[in-house]
């Protein structure tokens, strides 16, 4: 059933309310925001690339904050077992019986705290929850919150002691982004609130006001050209000389996902070229593994997506019926 225009003035206003509550913490960063805001409503994790200092945590932090959910996080280090994420059974005495303790990736969202820095083994824990929102721990098959968002953070510089994140991983992150440094005016408003004792934020929704929010994005509309334009592009990525490993049928699925989300957030009820493009970038370029020899030259997979979208064409109707 089409999303109807009061539903999307209803959505928006509801975004925007939760856009500028985490805001009050991220100064200067409303585009970020706005961009793990709609990822987390629809229904995919974040990865938050990031030099140290720069709101990694505060960003992950105050989301949790404004969904009056649950929230826990997890501090990824060497020694990190995959039962420390996703919980033990353990053998109860006095009962008699096997107990099974839920690990702290049973939440609403969960903080995953340089999550490089862990072994692949740990890593792996999280794959079947990020896909499934399920976890399953000696052949028994428990599900997690609803709404489930991971928000992962690493830092790029700190090589030392961390493993890559593998390609099977990274796929099941809707986006891969970076807060980045502020700009000199949200500087001088964080340093003249230094003072100030630090507050959290004010819940301002219930997890049944995402869930409502989810719902609604499944309904904006795309059109048939919208959705070829995101195949071309997909297309693409497998087709260009200095990527090895293309975008998947997953991140195409995301990159929808994430587009029908983003119109609505801004008030329409069906999704624009303009769309794709402004979201290719943080759905897309952490999917694509580069050849050797263009890596060595300097290629990025963010030239390769900003590249391909000069290079296909958009189509020229806006999305509507």
């Amino acid at each position: 059933m089409p999303i109807a225009q009061v539903q999307t003035n209803w959505f928006a206003e509801t975004f925007g309310l939760l856009a500028d509550n985490i805001e009050q913490a991220i100064l200067g960063k409303r585009h970020i925001v706005e961009l793990v805001l709609a990822t987390a409503i629809s229904g995919g994790h974040v990865l938050l690339e990031d030099y140290p200092g720069t709101g990694k945590t505060a960003l992950a932090r105050s989301i949790a904050q404004t969904f009056a959910g649950t929230n826990s996080r997890i501090q990824f280090t060497p020694d990190l077992l995959p039962g420390d994420v996703t919980g033990v059974t353990v053998f109860d005495q006095k009962r008699g019986e096997f107990e099974f303790h839920a690990g702290p990736v049973f939440s609403n969202i969960v903080l995953a705290d340089e999550i490089n820095r862990a072994s692949p083994k740990t890593q792996s824990a999280l794959l079947e929850v990020m896909e499934e929102g399920q976890v399953t721990v000696d052949g028994v098959t428990r599900a997690v919150g609803d709404p489930f968002l991971v928000i992962a953070t690493q830092n790029p510089i700190e090589q030392g002691g961390t493993y890559r994140l593998p390609e099977a991983q990274l796929d099941r992150f809707m986006i891969k982004t970076s807060v980045g440094y502020p700009d000199d005016a949200s500087t001088l408003r964080i340093l003249q609130g230094v003072s100030q004792p630090r507050r959290d934020l004010a819940a301002v929704a219930d997890t049944d006001t995402i869930i409502a929010l989810t719902d609604l994005s499944r309904a904006v509309y795309v059109n048939p050209l919208i959705s070829d334009y995101i195949m071309r592009i997909v297309d693409a990525t497998r087709r260009a000389t200095e990527v090895r490993l293309g975008v998947s049928v997953r991140g195409a699925i995301a990159l929808s996902r994430l587009v029908m989300t983003w119109a609505a957030a801004h008030g329409r009820s069906f999704a624009t070229p303009d769309d794709v493009r402004v979201l290719a970038v943080p759905a897309l370029s952490h999917r694509l593994v580069l050849e050797p020899e263009a890596e060595f030259d300097g290629v990025t997979a963010v030239a390769v997506i900003n590249q391909i979208l000069l290079d296909v064409a958009a189509p020229r109707e806006n999305g509507t019926q």
